[in-house]
């Protein structure tokens, strides 16, 4: 089935991170570019390049999938793989000890290359001669929507980051700013693109994936909420009504299908990272480019190794098991308890590996006609989206932020939306503690645990759903490090210290 792509087209610039040949660009044509992004047609092709890092993620210099390196710092999946050897950088963050020399260093680049991206996009729409006001605001808005979300990452697992707003220069270095500054500077860019008015609240046909109002809207909600900026927050809870007074957002009836092919671009979707397997081209370096257009290779690292035991799903590299203890937090009933956990029993028909619970992330899991239409590599075309912001999320931060004291509305009843689609019939209490729990079953697997739990270690809520108190050792002997505040950055990759050394802005590691 063919999906909405946005993202199909060629790479146009070859960018690493902060480094000296960050700003290297490879020319489409022989053109200068003032005159090969002086038309309309030509800018386009610069916006859909500012969008294109975000299907990197997954594979860069090594895997960072979003969703797996933030809850594999939290408390609902193990790591997985071979041994502790395997992947490294995430054994090392899951435990809370990670080291410059291994740590997400793929995550960083590809956020900068979005950035720098981004940037080029804004200096060319200077250069297009005719372009109307509305284009031309339309083509910003979307620039500094994804520029924020790629600082937004940068942020939450640095916090302490170069920051800039117009491409680099001279020795290619800049001000390192300290999180709370970078927080101030995303803030007001996001706001700033808001103010254009220029977004629709949804897009439709081929333009699904880009990012529209209600993603920009979930943005700043995300980000003022884990900054917990009490002069915005009730800004944030406006956003979040405005979306649900939109007609075209609705939790799609049937929790099963939300995370296959048929649930994608629904009403639930307010955005996704969009991959494919039609014609898909992503495929092994050196022969093939695996940073092009296509699918994901999600799917096969969470997989259960050897897989033997029926048609439908794939094998995979035993990746990210899904935690005994979190298929234990479902009520039998809840829906969403067999469409997150596929529990298959341990050793049943696969070769089990480290940290195996037998139970592995149903989400994202392989089933091989999700990649049956490539034509490069299996392993790297999934057809599965990643789902970033869906309109269950913006029920509950709406909530949450209602009873937090930051507004009105109607709070109970979002959350049972929530609750009432996997337990029908039931409901639960309006209180801050039932909300908390609402998330931690909603979005196993998102990429959304570890995050809420840091931000409300800041809130000081007596309910005891707080990094200091879950994310503690357990009785397996994985985890033996405790989180605490100072663990809230992890390390800047030793590669881009020592890059930065001796030149204009050196960088300073974080603590760790």
């Amino acid at each position: 089935m063919k999906k909405n792509m946005i993202l199909a087209a060629a790479a146009i610039f070859a960018l690493t991170a902060c480094t000296d040949n960050f700003l290297t660009v490879e020319h489409p044509t022989e053109s200068p570019l003032e005159e090969y992004f002086s038309t309309e047609e030509h800018l386009q092709e610069a916006v859909i390049a500012a969008y294109d890092p975000l299907e990197w993620f997954d594979w860069t210099e090594e895997y960072d999938p979003l969703n797996i390196l933030s809850d594999v710092m939290a408390d609902q999946i193990w790591v997985g793989g071979s041994d502790k050897s395997d992947n490294k950088f995430w054994h090392l963050i899951m435990n809370y000890e990670a080291i410059p020399n291994s740590t997400v260093t793929g995550l960083w680049s590809d956020c900068y290359s979005g950035v720098k991206r981004c940037n080029d996009v804004l200096q060319y729409k200077g250069w297009v001669k005719g372009l109307s006001d509305d284009t031309a605001k339309l083509v910003e808005a979307q620039a500094r929507v994804l520029r924020v979300f790629y600082y937004n990452i940068l942020w939450k697992f640095w916090g302490n980051i170069p920051y800039y707003e117009e491409n680099l220069s001279g020795d290619f270095t800049c001000q390192q700013f300290k999180a709370d500054e970078v927080y101030a500077k995303m803030i007001a860019d996001l706001e700033g693109a808001i103010a254009l008015n220029a977004l629709p609240m949804f897009w439709t046909g081929d333009d699904q994936g880009r990012v529209s109002k209600a993603m920009a809207y979930m943005l700043y909600a995300e980000i003022t909420m884990y900054q917990n900026d009490a002069t915005r927050l009730s800004k944030a809870l406006d956003y979040m009504k405005e979306i649900i007074s939109e007609s075209h957002y609705e939790l799609l009836p049937d929790y099963t299908v939300l995370f296959k092919e048929e649930g994608e671009w629904g009403s639930e979707t307010i955005f996704d990272i969009n991959y494919k397997d039609d014609n898909a081209v992503r495929g092994w370096a050196p022969a093939n480019n695996p940073r092009a257009a296509g699918g994901t290779i999600l799917p096969r690292m969470i997989s259960p190794n050897g897989w033997t035991g029926d048609s439908e799903h794939d094998a995979g590299w035993g990746f990210a098991p899904v935690r005994t203890e979190t298929y234990d937090m479902y009520d039998a009933a809840d829906k969403r308890r067999d469409a997150t956990c596929w529990n298959i029993g341990a050793g049943n028909n696969y070769n089990p590996r480290y940290q195996d619970t037998g139970i592995f992330l149903e989400k994202y899991v392989a089933y091989k006609a999700n990649n049956a239409d490539q034509v490069a590599d299996g392993d790297l075309n999934f057809n599965n989206n990643l789902r970033i912001y869906r309109y269950a999320e913006t029920l509950l931060n709406a909530a949450e932020l209602v009873v937090r004291g930051y507004g009105s509305g109607d709070a109970a009843n979002w959350l049972n939306k929530v609750h009432g689609r996997a337990l029908a019939g039931t409901t639960v209490d309006l209180t801050l503690e039932n909300i908390k729990k609402e998330r931690a079953l909603e979005f196993v697997g998102e990429g959304k645990r570890y995050w809420d739990l840091v931000r409300w270690e800041l809130t000081n809520d007596a309910d005891g759903i707080q990094a200091s108190k879950v994310l503690v050792p357990d009785s397996y002997g994985y985890r033996t490090n405790s989180w605490t505040a100072s663990k809230k950055y992890i390390p800047i990759p030793q590669g881009e210290i020592d890059s930065a050394e001796g030149k204009s802005w050196e960088l300073t590691q974080n603590n760790y």
